[in-house]
């Protein structure tokens, strides 16, 4: 099995100047506090929320708007905005189509449930539970930078 380490790109300041160039790009987003650290049952992360875009019509760009606006109505993002300043980072899932022959939701699912490996529950803002899991024994094996975030 092949192994592909995951790293992130710089972090982007969560302002519509830096969203509005995502636009028609799919894949999924991190959103993380500055400098707040969330207790997870493991250890502490800056990460709020692990998103995607399946398609260019919902890309990431307009995704965040809905998040950085409230229309998505998560209050745990919109809460946390109010207390310290957010940022965010991506992955294109171009990028990763040589190594990944799934959909983007099991991509999504597979890096979930990898931070529930690591740090004990879904990140705080996800409010996932009932959605399709998807068994982390597939083709890829990802090695996640998760300490980009703490």
């Amino acid at each position: 099995m092949q192994s592909l380490q995951i790293n992130f790109d710089s972090p982007k300041q969560f302002e519509l100047s830096n969203i509005k160039s995502l636009n028609g790009i799919v894949g999924l987003y991190f959103i993380f506090t500055s400098g707040t650290f969330i207790q997870y049952p493991f250890q502490k992360s800056r990460l709020l929320y692990i998103g995607m875009s399946e398609k260019k019509t919902n890309s990431i760009g307009s995704r965040l708007t809905g998040h950085f606006d409230g229309k998505s109505k998560n209050l745990g993002l919109v809460n946390y905005r109010k207390v310290d300043p957010l940022h965010f980072t991506f992955i294109n899932f171009e990028m990763l189509r040589k190594f990944w022959n799934h959909r983007i939701e099991d991509l999504e699912s597979y890096f979930i449930l990898d931070f529930v490996e690591k740090y004990g529950v879904y990140p705080i803002c996800n409010n996932k539970s009932g959605f399709e899991i998807l068994e982390k024994k597939v083709e890829a094996d990802f090695i996640i930078n998760w300490k980009y975030f703490e």
